[in-house]
């Protein structure tokens, strides 16, 4: 973890929360395009009509009186996600990975039955997870079959990729790992750790858990120094096509790579965190900056283009490291 004043960090193109909210997220984001990215239901058929690639569909429940028939949609699925189509932070997200008749068993092999599971809807329809407790809809999709490469990496949950988009371009990546801490999630305020991310390559450049660095998974032992993502530059495109689905200029792309379909983009942030920074150990305004220079409305492939040639985490020279 950093600590400096605000002089210095604004030196080091750190983005702080108030420049966050007032210039990237107000200045940039339209608030008639929130509920795109909001609700992840209205994100997943947007996605679906210009091709972009999502977990399937399985089923939605939408009434109280309807979460009786869940034995009906979940004939025959012996491993899926239930999740509050207005959730954020991960919360009301309920995977499963196996079933053996009415036992349905969760990633860390504790099980569940069918009252639990009409429970968990019930509570989601409630507005118990969703933003401002406003009533939701519960999604049932696949269950992700995450690629091996990931193992090692993980603990009991599938990693994502957050890669954050300024004007269409990917500006800063990082993988987000689970652990027992967390809970099989990759969010990193329940304990997840943070990996920053090589533009260029896809490599692992720095880790951190809390804030703080390490070099290894707290759970597995391995080391994160010997990470690379495939199909990274496949990653980068896909991310910048979610900016001409939603015209947001600040937004945070999640990608998860199924090891059968490839990468998948699991949802959309309006307001994407700042940990991003942390975990590559350089601010993001710099690379910001670097962008309102270029030419803007350049195709998906020259805006990736660009961020590959530029924002390499180990060009020292054009981005600033925090020490």
């Amino acid at each position: 973890m950093f600590f400096a004043n605000p002089f210095k960090l604004k030196k080091l193109g750190v983005l702080g929360m108030n420049k966050r909210n007032v210039y990237c997220i107000g200045e940039h984001n339209s608030r008639k395009q929130y509920p795109m990215v909001d609700n992840k239901l209205k994100t997943k058929v947007v996605a679906q009509e210009v091709n972009i690639a999502v977990p399937e569909l399985l089923g939605t429940v939408r009434m109280q009186s309807d979460v009786r028939n869940i034995e009906k949609i979940l004939e025959g699925l012996n491993g899926f996600v239930i999740k509050p189509a207005q959730g954020s932070g991960g919360k009301g997200i309920l995977v499963i990975v196996d079933r053996k008749d009415n036992f349905f068993f969760k990633p860390s092999g504790e099980h569940v039955t069918f009252r639990d599971i009409r429970q968990h809807i019930s509570n989601i329809l409630s507005g118990l997870y969703s933003l401002g407790g406003k009533p939701d809809v519960a999604m049932i999709e696949q269950l992700v079959q995450f690629d091996p490469i990931f193992d090692k990496y993980s603990f009991e949950g599938v990693p994502d990729i957050r890669i954050i988009l300024y004007k269409g371009f990917p500006a800063m990546a990082m993988l987000r790992c689970s652990t027992k801490e967390s809970d099989g999630k990759a969010n990193l305020h329940q304990g997840a750790v943070g990996v920053g991310i090589d533009m260029a390559t896809g490599k692992a450049l720095y880790a951190v858990q809390h804030n703080h660095p390490i070099d290894k998974h707290p759970d597995t032992g391995y080391d994160f120094s010997a990470l690379q993502i495939p199909h990274w530059k496949e990653m980068l495109r896909l991310s910048a096509r979610c900016y001409d689905m939603t015209h947001l200029g600040y937004l945070g792309v999640d990608i998860v790579l199924d090891k059968y379909l490839g990468p998948l983009i699991l949802e959309l942030n309006a307001r994407p965190g700042l940990a991003i920074q942390i975990a590559n150990k350089t601010g993001i305004l710099t690379r910001f900056d670097m962008i309102d220079t270029t030419t803007l409305n350049k195709s998906v492939e020259e805006r990736v283009a660009y961020s590959i040639k530029y924002f390499s985490g180990t060009n020292h020279d054009k981005t600033k490291t925090i020490k």
